[in-house]
Formats: structure tokens, sequence, C-alpha cells
């Protein structure tokens, strides 16, 4: 669990880091943005209610990767999605939409590292120890994120996307970012920081256990 040492060095850095994020790729979000509007004919920033800190609702902000499509209002987005768009595939690839999360950041709403904040309908559903992930602050990375960084691939070959998500992936992102709050360190932050920018996995990211099993992803579809 997180001393309130460690709670301070975080948020220190998280700040820190963020502002410094913010200089650096500013302009980079602001193109982006006007390259979303002109793509989907929307705004170019994506706003959605996530659940932080103690279950707190707040606006999640990214680059706009999807047009709208009537019918199609499910939250969860496979590879194959028909709403992304071409620049938004680029946009989603090289993770330029996650960039203004910087700004959630910055103002206390996230962290770099910690669970990934999820819709109010899934996390509503959390009870007894798993309500532990909701005592700290949500992440743009963490060792559930990279171990299923290619998640939008992974649902795509789901029969039932909607229903796999629910009772195979969030099960066991919430017990890996259980993990993750009962055994923090600010080394594995940087670790998972580390694994997150290199785009691959270290050997001391020991929550990353692969992918769920054969028999319980046919189970599941």
């Amino acid at each position: 669990m997180l001393s309130q040492w460690n709670r301070f060095v975080k948020r220190t850095f998280d700040v820190v880091a963020a502002a410094l994020g913010l200089v650096c790729t500013g302009w980079l979000i602001l193109l982006a943005a006007v390259v979303a509007r002109w793509d989907t004919g929307l705004s170019g920033f994506f706003r959605q209610t996530r659940l932080g800190l103690h279950g707190r609702p707040f606006q999640i902000l990214k680059i706009r990767t999807m047009r709208n499509i009537d019918g199609l209002t499910t939250t969860v987005t496979t590879a194959r999605d028909p709403r992304i768009t071409r620049i938004g595939c680029f946009f989603r690839r090289t993770k330029i939409d996650e960039l203004p999360q910087l700004i959630n950041v910055l103002v206390g709403d996230m962290s770099f590292v910690g669970p990934r904040p999820d819709v109010p309908e899934l996390m509503e559903g959390l009870s007894g120890d798993d309500r532990v992930v909701l005592s700290v602050r949500p992440g743009i990375t963490g060792p559930a994120s990279i171990k299923y960084r290619n998640e939008e691939e992974l649902l795509a070959q789901q029969a039932n996307p909607d229903q796999y998500n629910r009772m195979i992936l969030f099960p066991d992102k919430t017990r890996i970012n259980r993990r993750y709050v009962e055994d923090y360190s600010l080394l594995r932050d940087l670790i998972y920081i580390w694994d997150t920018v290199a785009g691959q996995r270290s050997a001391r990211s020991d929550e990353l256990e692969g992918q769920p099993r054969p028999d319980v992803t046919r189970r599941a579809a």
C-alpha cells in the first residue's frame, strides 16, 4: 500500500513530469486536435466520464479517433471497430490520442502509473477487497495496461467482445491492479513507464502473466 511519503513523491513526480510533457508536446496535442476535428467533423477532443480516486467521476481527455455511427454505442472498442477513422487508427497506434491525459495528470485526476480508469458501469461493480484499486489515482499506464497493450486486437478475435471484456479482461485487470496497489513501490512505477515507452515487457514487470488461457477464451466467446 502507498505510504504518505510515497503518495507525496508520486504526486510531485506527476506534476513535474506532466508540466514538462505539456511544454514539449502541447503543439502536437493542438495539431492532432485540429486534424481530428477535420477528420471526424466533431470536436477534436474526446471526453468521457470515468471513475477515479475514491470512485469520484472525472472527464478523461483524449484526441478523438472515431466518428459517430448510428446504432453503435458500445464503450468496448476493437481493432475492427468501423467507427475508427484511418487517421484515428494512426493516433491510436502511436498513442498520440492519449497525450491530452497529461492535463488530467496535472490537475490531479490521474497519475502517470496506476490502474487504468474505466467507465462507471464496470467500476461501480467492484466490491470487497477489489475496491482497493480506487484508493489510488488511475494511471495513463500500469501493469494491466502493459499486459493488454494489444487489447483491441484481442477483443477483435472474440465473438462477443462486450462479454469477454466484462467476464475475462476486467476481472484479470482488477487482480493485477490490486497487486500493484498492495505491493506498491516507486521503482516499479519507473519500470512500468520504461516498459510503456520502450514498447516491451521488462523482466521486472512480474505482474505480466500472459494472455488468458485458450479454454477460458473460448468459453467467454
